[in-house]
């Protein structure tokens, strides 16, 4: 099929690589244009931007589609169908038209459960035990198409965003060519309104750590802001930042450090398993704990 695809951060190459190697003809790559990162603020493109530079196909970065040049750029490309991954922008209905086939979108939760922009933090942090991906045919609704396929995975105990994403990527880039192999026999399938929920944009002002709240909340909060923003504490007047987790037993004032790397909670204790001062890079909890003193509390 003539397919354009429209993503832009790293769990979005997972999918524009298969439906590639899969044989469609990419008319289009679309993503958000360069930002500026790093220390010397230099403009930086996507991470799919950079693939489609490395594989030749043609790269359009919108900052909206608000100019008519750009909706008639869009329909010049005669699609197929539109393959639409953690984009950035919301589609204005006469695009979703265009692609003979309407746009597909793939998205990282069990809809309704977790329409918006944080599924996987959100899932993490809820204390949810399976997630999935859904792909579903686009309407001008937040994640509110018809679904074509879904497919469920478990979330780990220890697992973080991070890992979790990962293995998102690739469920959700198999079960796209799965629905591009055979549109016909993945019929759409209205979404329910039971068990709707919305993953709000994570907020960095949920990240700094609590320790009087229970065991079982912090350790849902590390792992599901694990790498970004990633959540954090005071230790001796230095931000900390906390990756990894995973639940203890252990009981004391809430932030007590009880033994190397477990910290006491409101209820129960968590042991920190991967830490990184700010502007280093991150490591076990026991190669940090072996060079520096250990506090009494973590603030």
């Amino acid at each position: 099929m003539r397919v354009v695809f429209m993503g832009t951060p790293e769990f979005s190459v997972t999918a524009l690589e298969a439906l590639a190697a899969a044989g469609h003809e990419i008319v289009a790559v679309y993503s958000q244009p360069p930002r500026k990162s790093g220390r010397g603020l230099k403009l930086r493109p996507s991470p799919v931007h950079q693939l489609a530079q490395t594989r030749g196909w043609p790269i359009f970065t919108p900052v909206n589609f608000r100019d008519p040049a750009d909706v008639v750029a869009f329909a010049d490309h005669d699609a197929d169908i539109a393959v639409v991954v953690a984009y950035g922008l919301i589609l204005p209905q006469a695009l979703l038209d265009m692609p003979k086939q309407g746009c597909l979108n793939i998205h990282a939760s069990l809809l309704p459960r977790w329409r918006g922009a944080a599924p996987i933090h959100r899932a993490i942090m809820a204390g949810d035990q399976t997630t999935g991906v859904c792909i579903t045919q686009m309407d001008a609704g937040l994640d509110t198409g018809p679904v074509r396929i879904r497919r469920s995975l478990d979330i780990g105990a220890s697992e973080t965003t991070a890992q979790l994403h990962d293995r998102l990527a690739v469920t959700g880039s198999t079960a796209v060519v799965d629905v591009l192999a055979d549109l016909a026999g993945h019929a759409c399938v209205p979404q329910v309104e039971e068990g709707l929920s919305y993953a709000t944009k994570v907020d960095k002002l949920e990240a700094r750590i609590d320790w009087t709240r229970s065991a079982v909340e912090i350790d849902r909060q590390i792992r599901g802001l694990s790498p970004f923003p990633g959540a954090w504490c005071m230790m001796d007047d230095q931000r900390l930042k906390v990756l990894a987790s995973c639940l203890s037993d252990g009981a004391g004032v809430p932030g007590q450090v009880l033994q190397a790397s477990e910290i006491a909670c409101g209820d129960g204790s968590v042991i920190l398993t991967t830490l990184q001062q700010a502007g280093k890079t991150a490591q076990t909890a026991e190669a940090f704990f072996q060079g520096h003193s250990l506090p009494e509390l973590l603030e």
